[in-house]
């Protein structure tokens, strides 16, 4: 049947704040849920076939196969949902997200689509109903929408979930602190009266936020060809050893090119005089194909800000807070980093 909303829809998004808020912006009470951390999704299922659109407004039907089989054989009947698309990783009591795991999802070739869907199945984690049947919920409350949300899901099962959500701005606060062990990222707050609003920054978001002193060994031209479009970053192991750990960029374009000049003398050059340059795997830090970098010597150091490891390397490109000319390279260790508590996710879906 005909569905009144899209996928293709905007999603609604969310502001950052610097803490749990007690109210919504010109107060009213909110809910709070946790901030998932995967691919943005809309899933519309016309009772026949399940469609599911991307934050960008792309199809990401294609690459989960084994989601939208799971997710046609799951739903009640044609409805749209918005909500994210992640992979749990980790045996059952000690699960948590798996962002690379998903990352790798997203490939041009039919048979790696197909085998990363068996070995690295998906799940949906619903966190709004936009639509029931032919009635658009749009211009309902966000507490209506919850409600019905619940009454067409009573007893959701992998790998379709329905997040947990609370009015208890303390137990938030909890979340924040204990779900970082299972991979999840943050609180999002709703307000309870507001209707959907595609594109608009109607919800609050809260993300960790953290810093560490890095050392810079290399950077990568922009891609305008002028001036430090990114700069890597790096910590030494345990055992001494120096390992990239990722990435810092979107700078000002007057402070990429003052970036050149302030790190000519560090450039590592060969017998001829030219500069060094070094590779790294293609990764989130880099859009372009060209993973090639100018090496610098591990002498300068940067304090950064970043939310969260995956592994070791920072999970989002982090930003530039100031050059710290008084600390010494070799104290950059790992050693600095917290280290969030594991924490299982299937508690987090329980």
């Amino acid at each position: 049947m005909p569905l009144p909303v899209d996928h293709a829809i905007e999603p609604m998004l969310a502001k950052a704040v610097t803490g749990v808020p007690a109210t919504a912006p010109g107060g009213g009470p909110l809910s709070y849920e946790p901030k998932w951390d995967g691919f943005r999704g809309v899933v519309a299922y016309d009772g026949e076939t399940v469609e599911i659109g991307s934050r960008g407004g792309k199809t990401l039907t294609r690459y989960f196969p084994d989601l939208v089989e799971g997710l046609a054989a799951a739903l009640p009947g044609p409805c749209v949902l918005d909500g994210e698309v992640v992979v749990p990783a980790g045996e059952p009591g000690s699960q948590r997200l798996d962002w690379e795991a998903l990352s790798q999802r997203i490939h041009p070739a039919a048979s790696r689509v197909a085998k990363l869907a068996a070995e690295t199945p998906a799940s949906f984690i619903a966190f709004d109903l936009l639509a029931e049947g032919d009635r658009s919920l749009l211009d309902a409350p966000f507490r209506e929408r919850r409600a019905a949300l619940e009454a067409l899901l009573p007893a959701p099962a992998a790998p379709l979930f329905i997040t947990r959500v609370t009015e208890d701005a303390s137990l938030a606060e909890r979340w924040l602190a204990e779900f970082e062990g299972a991979g999840l990222d943050g609180v999002v707050a709703k307000p309870l009266d507001a209707v959907y609003a595609p594109g608009k920054r109607t919800m609050l978001k809260v993300k960790h936020h953290r810093t560490a002193d890095v050392i810079a060994t290399g950077y990568r031209i922009h891609a305008s060809g002028h001036g430090v479009g990114s700069l890597l970053v790096s910590l030494y192991d345990d055992e001494g050893v120096l390992r990239q750990v990722g990435g810092v960029s979107a700078f000002t374009t007057k402070v990429r090119d003052e970036m050149i000049d302030a790190l000519a003398p560090m450039v590592e050059r060969d017998e001829h005089g030219e500069p060094v340059r070094g590779s790294s795997e293609r990764n989130r830090f880099s859009s372009s194909k060209d993973t090639s970098f100018v090496v610098l010597r591990p002498e300068l150091v940067l304090e950064v800000r970043y939310d969260q490891m995956e592994g070791d390397r920072f999970r989002h490109t982090v930003q530039l807070e100031r050059w710290r000319p008084d600390r010494d390279a070799r104290s950059c260790t790992f050693e600095q980093l917290e280290v969030p508590h594991a924490y299982d996710l299937g508690a987090v879906l329980a």
